[in-house]
Order: structure tokens, then sequence, then C-alpha cells
């Protein structure tokens, strides 16, 4: 039986990590679905256009090295603000939405646009400089030589043109559940998740 988890929220807001916790938990499959607008915008960096990049995607596309870069995470923000690439996209994730045995989404637009129907939506966030600090960190982590503040410009610009693009805008549904992680480990804000979860389940 079909039981979709929609989970939305701008980046480094959590909702990565919160998502494939909550997926590896219940025994769901899960679909990070920014990495689609990544996939596309790498392509567009190499120099396919957005929406041939997004007709042309395929699961294993998901898969390749390089899609967590900053220059290919601005391509995706500037991609996904393009109507005719979202919505050769909508088919993709609502298909794997409704497959049997229970599916996590995260993305911006799953609760408003793509699952409206979703059993269980959360809307992750955290302030802009805690999401920044989050995202340096992995960025270092991953051997990357960027500034914090730098870091912080691009949260700002993304968070700006997420919410403010005309198709399918980053806010919460109207029956989201809203989880602030800025002072929350992970345990806490999966434990909170978790028991959303739980009580629709029920």
């Amino acid at each position: 039986m079909p039981f979709t988890i929609a989970i939305d929220g701008p980046a480094a807001s959590g909702k990565g990590t919160l998502s494939r916790a909550i997926a590896e938990h219940f025994g769901f499959a899960h679909l990070d679905t920014g990495l689609l607008y990544r996939a596309v915008g790498r392509r567009v960096l190499e120099g396919v256009s957005p929406i041939d990049a997004a007709l042309a995607l395929r699961a294993e596309d998901l898969a390749e090295d390089g899609l967590r870069t900053p220059a290919v995470a601005q391509a995706a923000s500037k991609v996904a603000v393009i109507a005719e690439v979202r919505a050769a996209l909508v088919d993709f994730q609502r298909a794997f939405a409704r497959r049997s045995g229970g599916a996590v989404l995260d993305g911006r637009d799953i609760g408003t646009v793509i699952c409206p129907e979703a059993e269980v939506k959360l809307f992750v966030t955290a302030s802009a400089e805690v999401r920044a600090e989050r995202r340096w960190r992995e960025l270092i982590a991953a051997g990357h030589d960027v500034a914090l503040d730098d870091v912080l410009r691009d949260v700002k610009t993304r968070d700006a043109r997420d919410m403010g693009r005309k198709d399918a805008p980053l806010k919460p549904a109207e029956d989201a559940v809203t989880l602030d992680t800025s002072a929350l480990s992970i345990e806490a804000a999966l434990a909170e998740a978790r028991s959303i979860v739980e009580a629709r389940l029920r």
C-alpha cells in the first residue's frame, strides 16, 4: 500500500539527513529530488539546454559523482525556476512517491506541488546562519576551499531564488508540520519526525 512522506525545506536545513534516516527506519524508499535538478544543472554546465537535459534524465544520472559541488548546486537552483524543466520531472517524482512499500521524498515543492495528497508532510527549516555553517563544514570536509561568508551569501541567494520563483516556490504546505532544526541535534530532530510519522501510520 502506498504511503508517502513529503519533506520540504531550504538548503542545508537537515531535510536530506532526516529523510534518509526516516526512510531507513521505516523501510521506505528514498528520493532526494534535489538530485534531479542537480543532474540537470550539471548537464547545463556541460552545454546542454535545460529542457533537453530534463527530458533526457535517467535514474542512473542521479548516481553520478560530482553532483554535490557548489557550482552544480547553483546551476540546479537556476534550472529549477524554469517551468518546463519542473514539468518534465514531475511524472518521475510522482511515480516514485506512489510506489508500493512507502516512499520518502525530500525537496522544495513535494508537499505543495508534487505530492499534495501525501500522508505526512514536514517542512524542515533552520536559520540561514546555521544552515550556512552546516554547508560550509560539509564542503570543507569534502576538500573544498571556501569561506563561510561566501557560503552564507550563497545560501541567502538561493533562498531568495527558491522562495521568489513564480512556479512552485519554496513554502510550507498548509497542512505541513514545521520542524525547526536550528537548535536540535540530528537525534532529536529524527525522534520528533519519527513520532509524527508513527502517529499517521497508526
